[in-house]
């Protein structure tokens, strides 16, 4: 027959182990949970800080951006009236608001529509200018970043870049995750950051081996 004391006990451990593992659980559901709607602008406030930026949408309306870029993946939206009232609250980077990214659009547009962006760089060749958000991590690599190409201030198209494990070991001094360190360990390179060594082609080829 088995000791009671000693059965006792262990059940006391496996409880204690569970309401540990239950707080977890619910821990990181509330961490990844979408952000309550507001239904005041003082409300918003006083939950989020001072927005980004504010939009004066024309109609007596303003719009209280807050962008997470460039560690975040969502960009807070919240449209509220003169009164303060909020109307409207929804995230800029979600896959239906970035559907919305059509050819022609300026760049006020695009700021307006999809929030702050993450970075820019100008491509002499093709003549684009890119912006890039990062977004919900939907591919094979670590990061997935949306990309919207101007040419002459206008929209051509759109892109989605994913960011891979790399072939070497990072240098600093980019920070954590995403601009170094990924959590687990690996590191990888920024887009467009990564170093490529040079390999000088030499002066006089090898000789074939059958010469």
């Amino acid at each position: 027959m088995s000791n009671p004391q000693v059965t006792s006990a262990v059940l006391r451990r496996l409880g204690s182990a569970l309401l540990i593992a239950s707080a977890l659980l619910l821990g990181g559901c509330a961490a990844f949970a979408p952000p309550r709607p507001y239904t005041t602008e003082a409300e918003a406030l006083a939950d989020r800080g001072e927005p980004t930026r504010r939009w004066d949408n024309g109609d007596g309306t303003t719009t209280l951006e807050y962008a997470t870029q460039p560690y975040g993946d969502t960009c807070i939206m919240v449209q509220v009236d003169a009164g303060g009232i909020v109307l409207r609250q929804w995230d800029a980077l979600d896959y239906k608001n970035l559907a919305t990214v059509q050819k022609g659009m300026s760049k006020d547009e695009i700021s307006r529509l999809l929030g702050e962006h993450r970075s820019e760089q100008t491509f002499r060749l093709s003549g684009e200018e890119v912006w890039d958000w990062n977004v919900y991590n939907d591919g094979p690599g670590i990061a997935t970043l949306f990309n919207v190409h101007f040419k002459e201030d206008k929209v051509v198209r759109t892109s989605r870049s994913y960011v891979h494990y790399p072939d070497s070991t990072l240098f600093p001094p980019w920070g954590m995750y995403p601009y170094g360190y990924y959590p687990y360990g690996y590191p990888y390179y920024p887009p467009r950051l990564r170093p490529v060594p040079l390999r000088p082609w030499p002066r006089r080829l090898p000789p074939a081996p059958w010469n």
